[in-house]
């Protein structure tokens, strides 16, 4: 019951901020389900995908997915995420902390200052940035066996694209990361099906509804109140990778 109730709160809640939770997966496997990192890692890709198919069809019904800035993003993500697999075995553990560290913390800062900053100081970035913003996903994704949305939903933000564009469009990108990290890293480690699946259905749940909601308001209202909780969550991400 708990790993369900926990699948619904993190499938809810990622869809939402147009992360695909992999991340928050990995930590409950490992704090909760006492899943070694291993096979943690191939689990919570597999937890994550189903949502994030159907987040992903909820966000396409309310009109905000942006595939022009989607489709940048997966040139460069998917090649990346095979080379972060790869990488995956030379690259220590601390080393690959502090570049999440700085990845997280500069977008962050920006993000935030974007929010609050003045008028004429929050210039948009050009939408060819979506490749760069690829790569940092695509790395994450095959490192780590995060979901990679962090960098792909601040990318979207600083291009100019409204919170409900942002989230729809990151989980269009995040689907395919998503199945390619998924096939790399089962290749390397187990999958705990009784755990994942739990977290599975709890999370197809949570993302099957709160796309539905956020519709229901006002786009310019949720990305004011959104916009600046994103740099606020990946500033936290930054600092809890390295303690």
């Amino acid at each position: 019951m708990l790993l369900l109730i926990l699948g619904f709160i993190v499938g809810g809640f990622v869809i939402i901020m147009g992360g695909g939770g992999a991340a928050l997966y990995l930590g409950i496997l490992t704090l909760v389900a006492h899943v070694s990192p291993s096979t943690a890692t191939a689990t919570s890709l597999y937890a994550s995908i189903p949502s994030l198919i159907i987040g992903a069809y909820s966000h396409y019904r309310t009109g905000n997915m942006k595939f022009n800035y989607g489709n940048k993003m997966l040139i460069t993500a998917v090649p990346f995420t095979i080379i972060g697999t790869i990488l995956s075995h030379y690259i220590s553990s601390k080393i690959y902390s502090w570049l999440i560290f700085l990845v997280f913390f500069c977008l962050g800062l920006q993000i935030i200052y974007q929010s609050f900053g003045k008028k004429k100081a929050s210039k948009k970035m050009n939408p060819n940035h979506s490749y760069l913003f690829g790569v940092l996903s695509g790395l994450m994704v095959g490192i780590a066996g995060m979901s990679g949305g962090g960098p792909v939903v601040a990318g979207l933000l600083l291009m100019g694209l409204t919170m409900p564009q942002a989230a729809a469009s990151s989980s269009y990108v995040l689907i395919v990361t998503s199945i390619v990290g998924l096939f790399m890293h089962a290749t390397t480690g187990h999958i705990a099906w009784g755990a994942g699946s739990l977290l599975l259905f709890g999370a197809i749940i949570g993302a099957a509804i709160m796309p539905r909601v956020l519709a229901r308001f006002d786009q310019r209202k949720v990305t004011k109140i959104l916009r600046p909780t994103i740099g606020i969550i990946m500033l936290i991400m930054a600092f809890t990778s390295i303690f």
